[in-house]
């Protein structure tokens, strides 16, 4: 086998040299940043208007034409047409002929939060219970006054009652109004609403639809000369 011969070195001024070669320059004045700065404020204004109005705006026209009455707060009117109150949140209703709602660690004020709950082994929960217990209690006719009228809820502003809890409060309201209690059962049974589907969640009251219903009723009673029953604030 025969040996290759060496190749012979490159001549220096063949060796091209990198160090030579002129890099593009920016021209006079031009700042690469400027463009990243640009580019970010551009995408921060399209962000802005994409998703805080044009994408409110088409739920907002989306959710009024689909669900006008929900999309407004879900108000209820009383029998002269003005609003008084939400079918989503609880209200003080402290009147001896209405249907009362759970406790509030709020006063029923949407704008005040919600409050840390008091754990079970807290000695300020058994005194807070007591308070309940003397407000409701009295009140309990040969009942045991349920639980969920001398507890609160996570947030304080809960609409719904269970149908025990509503039921339990018909002798007062009986007592106050004059309302038979045949009456007062049957107007209950007609406000509670079952699961969804039949098994999803409990069966409920919403307080506030009742007791508009039971003014409305109370009126028309003494309107027709029947009955006894008071609806003064």
């Amino acid at each position: 086998m025969t040996a290759r011969s060496p190749r012979p070195p490159r001549p220096l001024d063949t060796i091209p040299d990198e160090t030579a070669t002129e890099r593009p320059t920016a021209p006079a004045g031009h700042h690469p940043i400027l463009g990243h700065v640009r580019a970010s404020i551009v995408l921060l204004i399209l962000t802005m208007v994409l998703l805080g109005l044009a994408y409110p705006g088409a739920l907002t026209v989306f959710a009024q034409e689909v669900t006008p009455w929900t999309a407004n707060g879900s108000l209820l009117y009383n029998s002269t047409g003005a609003a008084v109150g939400s079918e989503l949140i609880a209200q003080n209703l402290s009147a001896p002929w209405l249907f009362w709602e759970r406790p509030s660690p709020v006063d029923y004020n949407s704008f005040n939060g919600s409050p840390t709950l008091l754990g079970y082994s807290d000695p300020a929960l058994y005194n807070e219970t007591e308070g309940y217990l003397q407000e409701y209690g009295p009140y309990a006719v040969n009942a045991t006054v349920p639980e969920i009228l001398v507890t609160v809820s996570g947030s304080g502003l809960d609409p719904d009652l269970t149908p025990g809890a509503t039921l339990v409060q018909i002798p007062r309201i009986a007592n106050a109004t004059g309302l038979s209690l045949p009456v007062l059962n049957a107007l209950v049974n007609k406000f509670i609403t079952a699961p969804l589907y039949g098994f999803i969640g409990p069966y409920y009251v919403n307080v506030l639809l009742l007791d508009l219903y039971l003014v409305h009723n109370c009126e028309n009673a003494q309107h027709q000369g029947v009955g006894t029953c008071i609806t003064g604030s």
